[in-house]
Parts: structure tokens; C-alpha cells; sequence
């Protein structure tokens, strides 16, 4: 069974809370004998628990730490807000006038706009895949512009990705991309999601600038697929200083009150 299509059905079964086993083979695209053995493994793990005709997610379980990352947008966007406003505020410092934006469809990326639509700024350009920076962008200061990506749209990242979303970028140049990850480690920067890593490592290619949102939380985690290295951002934006077994392979790292070094 695959990893990334386990991970999907738990996704999509715990949004729905049930769901059959006909339903889950439509959705993604399986035969019945094959979505039968993924629901039989999973419930082998104690994730989900099988229903008559079908799946169901287990009342009043904690959700393991492997799922915690892979929530809906929805649920991730009031996790560790604190944190996420203070690298808004971080990352809004590195912004000038006229500067063209990419804002990813992380949490993090979402309070950077949230944090713009107050900015005083003459004018800014925003490029963007993240559906409810789009969505917000009338409450954006007048002046600025928007560029949304189209593509196919992914439900858990709340985002068009996919090969319409590459082409539309491929007709840019960006100049600062902000983004962010599941986790870093001295290797690289990770994602769960091919695409999605596929897809952030053109906007990197094309920005003169990347500048990575992570908090501590999240350092010295790994997913499935690399998006880059460290050595491919401008800075790390963070909430509290890298550990010393990160930190030499990271460029520069943005904090408050200090001086990117």
C-alpha cells in the first residue's frame, strides 16, 4: 500500500468522520479488492475503525503525531498562532515597495497576507496557489496586485498545485517567495506531498529570493519528499534559534530583535 494514498484516505476519512469503501475506491481511483486491503491495514494500525460498509474514525482518540502535520488547512490554521504572527510580522520586515510576491498556501504564508492587508506599503505584487489568500485578497490594501496560479485543486493544502499550476509559474519571475515545510534538518527542507514539493521547488528556481517560515517546533523533521536544500534559501524566518546541528547549514536566520546573520 502506498504511503502517500494511506495517508490521503486517513485525511479524507477523518474530514468526513465515515465513509464506505465504494466511496474511498471513486476518490482515489482504486478497485474495491484494493481499497479493501488499504482499509484493512489501516484499521490494523489503529488509525480508523472499520464500519459496516466501510470506515469510521476512532471517538475520542488523540490523533498520532504522523496525522498531527497532515490536517486539514482548516485545522492548522490555529496551531501555534502566536508563533505564526510573530514570523508574519518577521517577514513582512524583508518587504519593499514594488516587490513581487510568492505566498505559498501554508498556514504561515496566511497570516504573512493577514499581516499585509494592514501594510501602508504604495504597491506590491502577490503571487499565489493558496485559495483563501485569493479569497481574502479584497481586504488588501487597493494598490496592490494579485496573481492567482490555477491548477488542480488539493483539498487537505486548501491549493492548486499540479502540472496547470507549474505551467502558470514557468511564465513568472518572482522576487521574494515565502514558504514553508513539515520539518528541516541539515539535508533539506520536506514535504509530505510530491506535488507539492515538486511545485515549490520551481517557485524557488524563479524567486531571486526564498525565505523559509518554520517554526522550532518543526526543526530536525523530515517527510517524504525534499523540497530543497538549506543552502537554497535566503533565510530561515523562525521563532526561536536553530539548533547548533542546523544552524551552520542555514545562511541566514531572521529573528526578533536581532540582525539576519
Amino acid at each position: 500500500m502506498s504511503k502517500l494514498r494511506t495517508l490521503a484516505i486517513i485525511d479524507y476519512v477523518k474530514q468526513r468522520k465515515y465513509c464506505s469503501s465504494s466511496n474511498l475506491a471513486r476518490a482515489f481511483d482504486v478497485s474495491p479488492a484494493t481499497i479493501q486491503r488499504d482499509i484493512a491495514e489501516i484499521v490494523q494500525q489503529n488509525i480508523l475503525r472499520k464500519v459496516h460498509g466501510g470506515i469510521a474514525t476512532l471517538e475520542g482518540e488523540a490523533e498520532p503525531e504522523m496525522l498531527a502535520v497532515n490536517r486539514h488547512f482548516t485545522e492548522r490554521i490555529n496551531v501555534n498562532p502566536e508563533k505564526k504572527r510573530l514570523m508574519a510580522r518577521l517577514a513582512e520586515q524583508q518587504i519593499e515597495s514594488g516587490d513581487i510576491l510568492f505566498l505559498d498556501s501554508s498556514t504561515t504564508a496566511l497570516y504573512l497576507a493577514r499581516q499585509l492587508q494592514k501594510s501602508t506599503l504604495p504597491h506590491l505584487t502577490i503571487v499565489t496557489n493558496s485559495v483563501l489568500i485569493i479569497q481574502e485578497f479584497y481586504l488588501m490594501p487597493p494598490q496592490f496586485s494579485l496573481i492567482s496560479l490555477g491548477g488542480t485543486f488539493n483539498f487537505q493544502l486548501n491549493s492548486f498545485l499540479g502540472r496547470a499550476a507549474m505551467e502558470n509559474l514557468r511564465q513568472l519571475r518572482l522576487g521574494k517567495a515565502f514558504f514553508s515545510a513539515v520539518g528541516m534538518n541539515k539535508e533539506g527542507i520536506f514535504t509530505y506531498n510530491e506535488n507539492h514539493a515538486e511545485f515549490l521547488k520551481q517557485v524557488i528556481d524563479i524567486s531571486e529570493e526564498s525565505y523559509l517560515l518554520l517554526d522550532s517546533s518543526k526543526f530536525n523533521k523530515t517527510a517524504l519528499f525534499p523540497i530543497c536544500n538549506t543552502s537554497q534559501i535566503q533565510s530561515l524566518i523562525t521563532d526561536t534559534p536553530p539548533p547548533e546541528e542546523i544552524a551552520p547549514f542555514i545562511p541566514s536566520v531572521i529573528l526578533e530583535n536581532s540582525q539576519p546573520h
